[in-house]
């Protein structure tokens, strides 16, 4: 039986032809459409990269860091204590947290009083810009407007009323180190006086005279000016006080410290 072949007609030929004569074209058209769509991809503007590395990168974390310095400024605060004029209650290298809003509302990054509220009580722990030279200082309030102060070989007065002394306890005392207690003799006590108490380190018998002016245990009387604050360190052996460049004035001051975070076995609150 002869073998049968397809036979096609002449148009299924002719669209054939067409067809592949046009495949190859469009075959090797198409690699050269995606890689100009590429090279456009590539092609991105100069400013462009700057663009988004601002608004994804560095705007979100200059916001931030805004928001947490006018935080630090205006609302709380924490500062490392770098002397001992404080001792015992807040000693060198302790971190403390500091409540700029229990005054006053100050504008961001300035002196600037938005808002005033309160002012300081007798016997709390502040921070202050000292008015002899700007430093950032922490110490007591001793003395309020009006008040008149006075120390009498290491006894306090205020307003002709003497301070009441008694032992302090000994958990207080060991945040000394031994070492220091036997350098400078330290003498522990508890000052009560005018409604509140704290714990305070003496000044030691001189062994020499070093003349009335460098001698701290006797010092005034002196009247507190309106508006101004008389301060003291709790180590009134080793601290640069009232008792050296005067009262401070209440513009002066930044905030209440209300509490020692760190190290762990100094927590507490002021």
């Amino acid at each position: 039986m002869p073998e049968q072949q397809e036979q096609l007609s002449p148009q299924t030929l002719r669209g054939a032809k067409v067809k592949a004569e046009f495949a190859p074209a469009v075959d090797a058209a198409a690699p050269d459409a995606h890689a100009a769509d590429g090279a456009a991809a590539e092609q991105v503007p100069p400013g462009s990269k700057w663009k988004r590395l601002w608004k994804e990168q560095i705007r979100p974390l200059a916001v931030m860091l805004l928001v947490l310095f006018s935080v630090r400024s205006s609302i709380a605060d924490w500062n490392v204590v770098p002397t001992g004029s404080m001792k015992p209650s807040i000693i060198e290298g302790d971190r403390i947290l500091v409540n700029k809003l229990a005054y006053d509302l100050k504008f961001p990054f300035t002196t600037w009083h938005l808002a005033q509220w309160s002012d300081p009580k007798r016997g709390e722990v502040v921070v202050f810009d000292s008015p002899e030279d700007g430093t950032r200082l922490v110490k007591r309030v001793i003395g309020m407007p009006g008040d008149t102060i006075q120390l009498i070989k290491n006894n306090l007065y205020v307003n002709g009323q003497p301070a009441v002394y008694t032992p302090l306890d000994f958990n207080t005392q060991s945040q000394i180190t031994p070492n220091e207690q036997r350098q400078y003799l330290f003498q522990y006590s508890k000052e009560s006086v005018a409604g509140f108490s704290h714990p305070i380190i003496l000044i030691p018998p001189y062994r020499y005279n070093p003349g009335a002016e460098n001698d701290k245990r006797t010092w005034g009387p002196v009247t507190v000016p309106p508006g101004n604050y008389f301060m003291m360190g709790d180590n009134r052996a080793q601290s640069c006080d009232s008792r050296m460049w005067g009262t401070v004035p209440r513009q002066n001051l930044i905030g209440k410290v209300f509490a020692t975070y760190w190290p762990p076995n100094r927590v507490s609150l002021h």
